[in-house]
């Protein structure tokens, strides 16, 4: 078979993120867990072909594979990978890896289907079968050098879609023809077009790109935009109304490279924006930068999100930050190869900021004649937070 993936995570990378797993199962009493979710399999193995990966609480993983063994071996720099002719062999394979009896055994159980979960029920007998999929999130959090080095090439990429923005939009244009245009040039960059998200029925491609009033339709996606989209069964994102003068244009995407992603949100317009809209836009950046000058290692994610609504609250927008007529409770989320990754920066969650996370930032005022705000991806580092979506921050007016 001619082919070669384009970059395959190092051996180093899946036994430092495997070791990561495993202290964390030893600490719970996990005596193993059984991987086959696929971004998770993409994580900890390399691969995403139809797999079992089993991670002992000590010692080496073992990718077990029923399609396509071929593609696996030639993706995956895991050391142990074999085939898998049947699920119901598991059992016995497990054994073999684990000689000692197996009393918990950890799955992903937040995305499992209720049909697989009761399959391995009956499989494993009398094996416990808890769910290790807070652990698993827990370890994805933080990302690696290596997983930076991919984000960083994703933001390059989504600078160079952004930049394509002022020669292609034009009055009179339909949302889903500028649309088109700029997902284009991620096509051309090497865009893989799905994005993963773990929420179930969480579905989104590429983003959101919306003008005027079609930025205050809301939709079942959890997000502080919606959108029409082009009918009922996709109902989000670009539709066919016609773009304007004088009203916003907000272009939020998510690009992806290699299987990592970044989001990244601007506000374009043909004209001027209204009086109260250039107003919410500042007050958007205003947010970002409180964010950007207080936010260290250890801080507090609802703290964070306390000061953003204090802020909007204090200049009189608390009703329209972040969503219209149905505000979304949060102003970030974690990112990587998932779109909801942690952490996310919300009411109620504690757990504090970690070197080495990454969330997108995403201040937002909805209106019921558009919305106004940015979004950009970061880092946090020791020093604080570093931007990885870098472009031009002000409104993008077009005469």
């Amino acid at each position: 078979m001619r082919y070669d993936p384009v970059r395959r995570t190092p051996r180093s990378e899946l036994e430092d993120r495997a070791a990561r797993l495993q202290k964390l199962m030893r600490e719970k009493g996990l005596d193993g867990a059984v991987i086959v979710q696929n971004a998770d399999l993409f994580y900890f193995a390399g691969t995403t072909q139809r797999s079992h990966l089993f991670i002992p609480a000590a010692g080496d993983p073992t990718l077990m594979v029923r399609k396509n063994l071929e593609r696996a071996l030639r993706e995956s720099e895991l050391k142990n990978i074999r085939p898998l002719a049947n699920p119901k062999n598991l059992p016995g394979e497990l054994g073999s890896l684990c000689p000692g009896r197996i009393g918990r055994l950890g799955f992903e159980l937040d995305v499992l289907p209720a049909n697989l979960y009761f399959f391995y029920h009956r499989l494993l007998g009398p094996v416990e079968i808890v769910d290790v999929s807070p652990l698993i999130r827990q370890v994805r959090a933080v990302k690696s050098p290596y997983e930076l080095g991919v984000i960083r090439d994703v933001a390059r990429l989504n600078h160079r879609m952004f930049s394509h923005v002022r020669e292609f939009l034009r009055e009179g244009m339909t949302e889903v023809d500028l649309a088109s245009r700029l997902e284009s040039v991620y096509r051309q960059g090497g865009h893989q077009c799905f994005i993963r998200m773990r929420g179930f029925n969480m579905e989104i491609v590429y983003g959101h790109l919306m003008s005027g009033w079609n930025l205050s339709v809301p939709s079942f996606f959890d997000g502080p935009t919606g959108g029409s989209g082009l009918n009922p069964s996709f109902p989000q994102g670009a539709g066919f109304k016609v773009i304007n003068r004088d009203e916003p244009i907000m272009v939020d995407y998510v690009g992806v490279l290699d299987g990592y992603m970044v989001d990244q949100g601007r506000i374009f317009c043909i004209g001027r924006l209204p009086p109260r809209m250039e107003k919410a836009y500042g007050l958007a950046v205003e947010i970002q930068e409180m964010v950007k000058e207080r936010t260290r290692p250890g801080a507090s994610c609802s703290d964070i999100y306390e000061s953003a609504v204090r802020i909007a609250g204090q200049n009189g927008l608390q009703d329209c930050f972040m969503g219209y007529p149905e505000p979304v409770g949060f102003i970030g989320h974690g990112v990587g190869i998932e779109l909801d990754e942690l952490p996310v920066l919300a009411r109620g969650f504690d757990t504090p900021l970690a070197e080495g996370m990454v969330f997108a930032l995403e201040p937002k005022f909805v209106f019921p004649e558009g919305a106004v705000g940015i979004e950009n991806t970061l880092v946090v580092t020791p020093r604080g937070l570093e931007n990885l979506t870098v472009f031009d921050e002000g409104i993008g007016y077009i005469s």
